[in-house]
């Protein structure tokens, strides 16, 4: 394996970890801007105020997009890594 192979491998794993993130990350991104919205508005600060539906959002997107996670990180593995070993 050469030291470009191991670069490209790095390079489409860092994507790979990016697309799979990327949608917990937009919703708990979203959640927070509307959560702090409403606090500005009421002038309540209340700290379990962000966190708790900062959260169940993020379950229920991860709970939604698991087939997807799966799916790329099978075809991921399928693809690329397995080739990889059994190739070298």
């Amino acid at each position: 394996m050469t030291q470009d192979m191991i670069y490209d491998v790095l390079r489409q794993s860092l994507w790979v970890a990016v697309r799979i993130s990327a949608p917990l990350l937009a919703v708990a991104l979203a959640t927070g801007i509307v959560i702090g919205l409403l606090q500005a508005l009421t002038s309540v600060q209340e700290m379990t105020l962000t966190f708790v539906p900062k959260v169940g959002a993020m379950i229920l997107v991860f709970w939604a997009s698991m087939s997807f996670m799966t799916a790329t990180l099978v075809s991921f593995f399928t693809d690329r890594i397995i080739p990889q070993i059994a190739g070298g």
